[in-house]
């Protein structure tokens, strides 16, 4: 497989991205990707016999951790049209998350991942690419670039006071929202979950202004409802949405002490106890309709949504009644 290609073939498919290239440059080439460590910027992974020139590794954005590097997450140059892709690695995790007293056992599936990419391939909000086996039977994820921010840069980035935004922004946010709900629908539907729903894995496409899923490599072994672990982390996304980020306690307490006042224990979220769900207490525009609907993730909840059905249904209802 790596013979197709010679030092020097490859020194002219890369001339465009490595401007500085000595004329004798030799290449490491890879297609054995089990210890990704080795596999560094300037290096050849060779897939199906496709030369991909590495450039950076991916960084972990969550909670702003924007330094942590993911060294089986790396970018890359596609030698064959020049198109930036993301590669992504086979890389074993596991950790316990639980809900209230509902505990999931977490671990990363390459072939969860690859099964999605392809039930979702030419679904607009879901990141697109395909699967390939390296030379040592690892699957390989070659992603599609999408450009943009994440939907919580998206917000950050917003200037303005809470009420202007949620008149003015929320409602075409929550339109787009409800697009990623129903793209999770349709996963759901098809025996499948995302895994890892999160704010930092909805990116907003610069060009289109559509909502895409990303990263669909966590898998979790359920007890009650296999899809419990999801629809948690919709509301999560749906608060920060609907607040404009996370409503703290300690903030409240240092700069709204009148609203902080005002909180009890079951207002709080139900895994994150710093973070506000009942968040008509802090804006008391918001509808109660609405407020409503992000009370089943807190503290105090006593229904849980058991699908995602529930939950578009209450948000259509929401919106009927603006």
């Amino acid at each position: 497989m790596t013979d197709m290609y010679s030092q020097e073939d490859l020194r002219q498919l890369c001339e465009p991205w490595l401007a500085s290239i000595r004329p004798n440059h030799q290449f490491k080439i890879y297609s054995d990707t089990t210890d990704f460590f080795r596999i560094e910027y300037g290096d050849i992974l060779m897939l199906d016999s496709q030369p991909y020139l590495i450039r950076h590794n991916a960084k972990e954005g969550r909670f702003g951790l924007d330094d942590e590097e993911k060294f089986w997450v790396k970018r890359a140059i596609d030698l064959q049209n020049g198109q930036t892709k993301i590669i992504k690695m086979v890389f074993h995790e596991k950790f316990m998350a639980h809900i209230g007293d509902i505990f999931f056992e977490c671990f990363r599936s390459p072939q969860k991942e690859e099964r999605i990419l392809r039930l979702a391939e030419g679904h607009p909000n879901f990141m697109q690419g395909f699967s390939v086996l390296d030379d040592h039977d690892n699957i390989i994820r070659v992603l599609d670039m999408i450009q943009g921010d994440t939907v919580a840069d998206h917000i950050r980035k917003l200037s303005m006071n809470h009420e202007t935004y949620f008149y003015e922004q929320f409602p075409k946010i929550l339109d787009n929202y409800i697009s990623c709900i129903e793209a999770i629908r349709f996963l759901h539907d098809h025996g499948e979950k995302h895994g890892d729903i999160r704010r930092d894995h909805i990116l907003v496409e610069r060009d289109t202004g559509i909502y895409r899923w990303i990263d669909f490599d966590y898998n979790f072994r359920h007890r009650e409802n296999m899809f419990g672990y999801d629809l948690f982390g919709l509301g999560n996304v749906l608060t920060y949405l609907v607040g404009m980020g996370d409503v703290l306690i300690q903030d409240l307490h240092a700069n709204n002490f009148l609203a902080f006042d005002k909180l009890f224990e079951d207002d709080v979220n139900i895994v994150f106890n710093n973070r506000v769900a009942n968040l008509k207490k802090i804006y008391p525009y918001i509808p109660e309709s609405l407020n409503r609907i992000l009370m089943h993730f807190s503290k105090g909840v006593t229904v849980y949504y058991e699908n995602t059905v529930q939950l578009l249904e209450d948000l259509r209802e929401y919106k009927n009644n603006l």
